[in-house]
């Protein structure tokens, strides 16, 4: 993944939603142990504290969990990550037509233009 930070918002929080975009789209699939706290710390650049920050945050919304010296692992609950995925999408889908209607189209042409990039992802 190509980790990018913004100096807009904090970076745990913009770590969490990456990580959880990973888990989502499964990168890290339900079950699967995460690299440890360094490994992942040492890959996007941040401080390990910062990582096990956006990590506790990820754990507390029971998206992680932690096995007793064997690290942390993405939870196995399908419906958990399913609503998700489901909040992520209506976020992005709100966020896009936030931002055409501020360009000035109305709904339906924004429709038409993801019709249109459809074919160019």
């Amino acid at each position: 993944m190509n980790w990018v930070f913004d100096n807009e918002r904090p970076i745990y929080l913009q770590l969490v939603e990456q990580l959880k975009i990973l888990i989502i789209s499964g990168k890290f699939k339900a079950g699967e142990k995460l690299p440890s706290v360094r490994d992942l710390a040492f890959e996007t650049h941040v401080n390990p504290n910062t990582m096990q920050k956006a990590l506790n945050e990820l754990e507390n919304s029971k998206i992680l969990y932690t096995q007793r010296t064997s690290g942390k692992f993405v939870t196995t609950d399908k419906k958990l990550l399913e609503k998700l995925k489901n909040e992520l999408a209506l976020k992005y889908g709100k966020q896009f037509f936030e931002n055409m209607n501020n360009l000035g189209f109305s709904y339906d042409e924004a429709i038409e233009y993801l019709k249109k990039s459809k074919g160019e992802i």
